[in-house]
């Protein structure tokens, strides 16, 4: 892998987006996996390693997460500022067709490109996330995202993390090692943070949040789409779930039993799955 960057342009000025390059053969095709919230690009090493067998893999960090910039106005936290930067990042390879592998609001920027007219996406992966996200799920999330967090090292960050991210799945110890450390930012006083910019949470859920309704999006879909749910999800409801197997692209869904939001797609089963749907759809 090849740590790599991308300078950028937002609404505010130039940036620079980290993400990691996994090479794959030579004229194969590339399938870019963006993560979620407040995590990083790194989330994918392993299934990226996986992926590369047959396929060069991008995985970028979004603007304020891992090795890219912060941005100087909170408000450019948005999804149009996320759009933009993809849209830069898939220009510097010159692509036009690409396998999409998104989790939680890494699905929501693949669903709401690949509902847009001449979208280069061509096969589309939701990791827990949907055409409806319900409160409940949002209020969770906004109850420890922007939580100004700091660790006497990275022992007692992990800690933590194994408490808020306990939905990701049963994790070995060397899973939560890995994650941790590629979680985690050394402050100039020596303590541990996240790996991401805080303010954030002024353009992510808030306290009192509501459903978010993203149907028409759905609807516009037309490639083929997996989804992949945590059967204890509260970002992507079962019904909702079946519903999008019956409307918009009609996505095949697999269920895995014991987790919640999200799983970590770090498992042979789940690497598999995904493996075996971008070969063969």
């Amino acid at each position: 892998m090849n740590q790599r960057f991308v300078l950028c342009l937002g609404p505010h000025g130039f940036y620079r987006m980290g993400f990691v390059e996994w090479p794959g053969r030579s004229g194969g095709r590339t399938v870019v996996c963006v993560h979620g919230l407040t995590r990083n690009g790194r989330d994918f090493d392993v299934l990226a390693e996986a992926l590369s067998a047959d396929a060069a893999v991008l995985c970028p960090d979004m603007p304020g997460r891992g090795a890219s910039d912060w941005l100087a106005e909170p408000a450019d936290y948005s999804y149009p500022t996320y759009f933009s930067a993809m849209a830069q990042l898939l220009a510097r390879y010159d692509l036009t067709d690409v396998d999409w592998v998104g989790t939680s609001m890494g699905g929501l920027i693949g669903m709401f490109l690949a509902a847009m007219p001449g979208t280069p996406i061509k096969r589309l992966v939701l990791n827990d996330v949907g055409a409806l996200i319900p409160a409940e799920g949002l209020k969770r999330l906004a109850s420890y995202v922007g939580v100004d967090a700091r660790f006497s090292d990275l022992a007692a960050l992990e800690a933590d993390l194994r408490r808020i991210a306990a939905t990701f799945g049963p994790l070995s110890d060397a899973e939560w090692h890995r994650l941790a450390a590629t979680s985690a930012q050394r402050q100039p006083d020596g303590t541990y943070a996240y790996a991401y910019d805080q303010r954030i949470a002024s353009a992510g859920p808030q306290a009192e949040p509501h459903d978010i309704d993203l149907w028409a999006t759905w609807d516009a879909i037309k490639v083929p789409t997996l989804i992949l749910r945590g059967a204890q999800s509260d970002i992507l409801r079962h019904e909702d779930a079946v519903a999008m197997t019956q409307r918009g692209p009609k996505a095949r869904l697999v269920e895995f039993e014991g987790i919640g939001h999200a799983p970590a797609l770090m498992a042979p089963d789940q690497i598999a799955l995904i493996r075996d749907y971008l070969r063969h759809g």
